[in-house]
Order: structure tokens, then sequence, then C-alpha cells
């Protein structure tokens, strides 16, 4: 399974949801592979605790050589971090992905991803990827790399905008590059449910017939918690209602 977890409006909690899906797949004994390719390197520093110069080169490494790499050149190879949790292993972000994609891009590299996703499938039982906020490179090569894609949600008017273009782009994407892509659905996040207008938008969007998932992930203060400590729900409070959703959505979307 290769799961991207994505959405083009940024804090709807695109990282968030990548790395609590992940510290669930690995706490239930799946081997777990999360791959960070937002240069903000949010996820990167969710579950090492690392910043700046600390990071591993991790995916921009494996870029860079692809780049540096002629057609008949050394197969491009990646870093893998292994996080403090078992099971749970990373290919770190770095803000050098930045100043290399307008190179990828360039030189075509559009489908490396994919072929490093299919070698990297034999070790681990989940892959997830964080993509950054945006259909660029890193995006597109991950939605091409991918099996899956889960779409995050905040019930506002802006998130309920970029919504339709992005289901559309989506479906471009899938005929054009990737068939064998399943959109999973919508994942409402930072829900609360005592508030009218979230739960209007929620009423709204399923009467329109949109892949809405049954599980809405509630605002906690936890989560916040959570990204000081560096440690996943699940680590950090393996009881709370919040933690408790993460392990409903993870056991429905891998139900099969």
């Amino acid at each position: 399974m290769r799961r991207v977890v994505f959405n083009q409006k940024g804090g709807v909690g695109k990282s968030s949801i990548a790395c609590n899906l992940a510290a669930v797949s690995a706490v239930q004994g799946f081997r777990t592979l999360l791959i960070d390719l937002d240069a903000q390197a949010n996820s990167t520093h969710y579950l090492t605790g690392l910043s700046g110069e600390e990071i591993p080169t991790g995916i921009a490494g494996f870029f860079r050589q692809t780049l540096s790499s002629g057609p008949f050149g050394r197969k491009g190879r990646v870093d893998i971090y292994e996080t403090p949790f078992d099971n749970l292993h990373l290919v770190t972000a770095t803000a050098e992905l930045a100043e290399l994609q307008p190179k990828l891009e360039q030189k075509h590299k559009i489908n490396k991803l994919r072929k490093l996703l299919r070698e990297l499938a034999e070790d681990y039982d989940h892959i997830y990827l964080d993509t950054p906020p945006a259909l660029n490179f890193y995006t597109i090569s991950a939605l091409i790399a991918a099996d899956r894609v889960l779409i995050p949600f905040d019930c506002d008017s802006f998130s309920r905008n970029a919504l339709y273009s992005l289901l559309a782009e989506l479906e471009e994407l899938k005929e054009d590059h990737n068939p064998d892509l399943q959109v999973e659905g919508i994942v409402v996040n930072q829900f609360q449910p005592r508030a009218t207008l979230p739960q209007q938008m929620l009423d709204e969007l399923l009467a329109e017939g949109l892949p809405v998932l049954p599980v809405n992930l509630m605002s906690s203060v936890k989560m916040r918690e959570s990204h000081h400590a560096c440690m996943p729900l699940i680590y950090l409070d393996a009881r709370h209602k919040l933690t408790r959703q993460f392990v409903e959505l993870h056991d429905l979307l891998n139900r099969d």
C-alpha cells in the first residue's frame, strides 16, 4: 500500500494525518515507511525532533543523485531514518527540495519516485507520502507513484471551493498518468461537532455525493501537545478520543 495524503490548501492537517496514520500502522505491527516530500519538513520534525542542518539528506539526496547520473548512470538510492518508534521508518525532507524542484522539472524526472517506491514496497507493508500543499513536481510524482490518495478537509468555505477543483485534477491525473490511483475519500479534520457551520457543510458535502469518509477527526489541543512532544498520538495518549479516531480511520482505510 502506497498512500498519499494531499490537499492543495495549507493548514488542513495533512502532515498530522500522515504521521498519525503511519504511527497507528506501525503500532499494529506493519512495517511502515513515511516519505516527507515537503521542503517545510513538518513530518520530519514531528517524527524525529530534528530541524535545520540536523536533518539527514533523505529524499533530497535521492533526487540529487537522479540529476547527477547519466542515461546509464547509477540507480538513485535513498537514506532511511529509523525513528524512535518500532516499525516506523522515515525518509526525511530538507529545504534543499525547493532548490532541486526546477532542475528536476527541466530534466523530466517525474517517474523516478515511482521506481523508488516499487523497490521500497518489497521491504514495507505500508508507505505513506506527505506532500507539499501544492500540485507541484513532488506532489505529482507522489500521485504517480501511489495507489491511494486521502484528502484532508477542514470544513471552511475556502477548503470547500478548492475541493471541487482538486477532485477534478486528481481525476485528470489518474486518466493521464496513473489509472491505478484510487481516491479513498475525504477525511474531515479539526471537526467541531457542536458548531453549526461544520456540521452544515459536512451534510451538504454528503448530499452532493462526495466521498466523505464516516470518521471525523476532532479538533483537540492534544494534537498540539503531540506536535510539541514530537510524538504521534498513539504513543502520547493511546486512550484519547482523537487517538481512537485515528485508529478507526486507519482500520477503515486498510480493511481490505
